[in-house]
């Protein structure tokens, strides 16, 4: 596999090392060096979003910064590693080095092009003949195999029977679970991929999940076995995400265009139901609204162009980051939604952003929210706690893990509109109480890493090799007792013939 690529200077490597803290160190799997053999060569399996994909926009998210971190935070420990991606533009390179010993690899699976998750199946079958075909003129020898998402993992049940090595899946997000959780509008998860799911969880030798929470759902909705399923909390780039100072807060808001003295709510996230932005910007115009009450004890009117008046008085400024998600195609439209509520004068709409660009939003934030459905974990928010930035969010998932409700942020049951404003308002008003969360909110992200989500994955890897290696031999010693048994059987004297 010929390296064509090299974009290390141009992305950066994994973040400096730390250990799990709190309720990190209490969900994640134990990083005991095991007593096996550990492994030297994984294959990484994302088959349809590549790790080098920008967040926020069509289908990237979490799950492209959690291959991307893990990968490099793996090669770090002395594991190779390999990322298998369908290839989606005639302009990548066949092969790209992403950092000291991980490589990326674009297979040609279908047309050339960015395509649906409900066109993507058609296309499994030639991505896995063309990885094997790859695989197999390099001579390359994997010792387990790591999907993510559904998708991957039914490529990956192929190529670990294959190459008769240890399957690894992580699922990123459930088909049940987000139905159960279902946003308003939003399109349920389609009967085959609830199916595929099952089919993936039955045929993987261990699934590796964010939280407790996600493996009760695994063993209630999927009947996985609670042996086979390890708690590994994700981590966030601590070398990237770092609270800035009073003069750096300043000058991101003054690149972003915000006033001097306002008190913004930042949300960073694809535009999609399930992330909720709606209820965020319903929340955030009634708050507005009640501070013209308070301020102006009146009903504040709306002017000719549909924003609320006197919001010269009104400090609160709304920053939305991302891109819609899919191909947009019956996307939510959130800029008529702000100018029907009368505040988009308030609010500043930006496209994804590269995480160093990321910074200056977490930083300039005096609250980040992620009011989401469901939520596997939520890198968000523990990117913007990182950055010293308390974050209001759903009581869903991993947030109740990555946030210290009362602490380092509020957590919310529910979607309430009106209990959204209130709590972000009452945040934003009370200073001291938010400046307190802002200083221990890094303390709390620093409890989550990626080199120790790293040192879990590889005992977790040397934990299926282990097993895979007892059921192999145990087979071959059946097989071997069997053909002994046939053996004496077929050579057992015949009775002699009476004259």
């Amino acid at each position: 596999m010929q390296v064509v690529t090299d974009i290390r200077s141009a992305t950066g490597g994994p973040d400096e090392p730390g250990g799990q803290g709190g309720s990190a160190s209490a969900a994640s799997a134990s990083a005991a060096r095991p007593s096996g053999p550990l492994p030297r060569r994984v294959a990484v399996i994302s088959f349809h979003t590549s790790p080098l994909s920008q967040p926020g926009v069509g289908d990237a998210g979490g799950l492209n910064v959690y291959v991307l971190n893990t990968a490099r935070s793996l090669a770090a420990t002395g594991v190779e590693v390999e990322v298998f991606t369908r290839a989606t533009s005639a302009t990548q390179e066949p092969v790209v080095q992403i950092g000291d010993g991980v490589r990326l690899h674009h297979i040609t699976a279908g047309p050339l092009e960015a395509l649906g998750r409900e066109e993507l199946p058609v296309q499994m079958a030639p991505f896995i003949s063309e990885v094997l075909r790859q695989v197999a003129a390099d001579g390359t020898r994997f010792d387990v195999v790591h999907s993510h998402y559904w998708l991957s993992g039914q490529a990956a049940t192929v190529l670990a029977q294959v190459w008769d090595i240890p399957l690894i899946h992580t699922a990123h997000t459930l088909a049940a679970v987000k139905n159960t959780f279902l946003a308003a509008g939003d399109e349920p998860e389609p009967d085959y991929r609830r199916l595929g799911e099952q089919y993936v969880v039955d045929n993987t030798d261990r699934t590796v999940v964010n939280t407790e929470r996600e493996r009760d759902d695994l063993v209630h909705f999927y009947d996985a076995s609670p042996s086979r399923v390890d708690v590994i909390v994700p981590g966030a780039d601590l070398a990237c995400y770092s609270p800035g100072d009073p003069r750096g807060t300043e000058h991101a808001r003054r690149r972003l265009g915000l006033p001097h003295g306002a008190k913004v709510v930042a949300f960073v996230g694809r535009i999609q139901p399930l992330k909720a932005p709606d209820v965020l910007l319903r929340a955030f115009a009634a708050l507005v609204k009640d501070s013209l009450d308070d301020a102006g004890d009146a009903e504040p009117d709306q002017d000719g162009g549909g924003q609320l008046v006197r919001s010269h008085i009104t400090p609160y400024r709304l920053v939305i980051v991302g891109g819609y998600s899919g191909n947009g195609i019956g996307a939510m439209d959130l800029h008529s939604l702000a100018r029907e509520l009368g505040v988009a004068h308030l609010v500043t709409f930006l496209p994804p952003r590269p995480p160093q660009d990321l910074v200056e939003v977490y930083r300039a934030a005096d609250v980040v929210a992620v009011p989401s459905y469901s939520e596997s974990f939520g890198l968000v928010a523990l990117e913007a706690q990182a950055c010293g930035t308390p974050v209001v969010a759903a009581n869903v998932g991993g947030l109740s893990i990555a946030v210290a409700d009362g602490e380092t942020g509020v957590l919310i049951d529910g979607h309430d509109v009106a209990v959204w404003g209130c709590e972000l308002r009452a945040l934003l008003d009370a200073d001291a109480r938010r400046i307190a969360m802002s200083l221990r909110a890094p303390e709390r992200a620093r409890g989550f890493c990626w080199t120790s989500t790293a040192e879990n994955l590889v005992a977790t890897y040397a934990k299926a090799m282990a097993e895979h290696s007892e059921r192999r031999d145990a087979g071959e010693e059946a097989r071997g007792s069997a053909a002994a048994v046939g053996d004496n059987e077929s050579g057992a004297a015949a009775p002699a013939k009476e004259e």
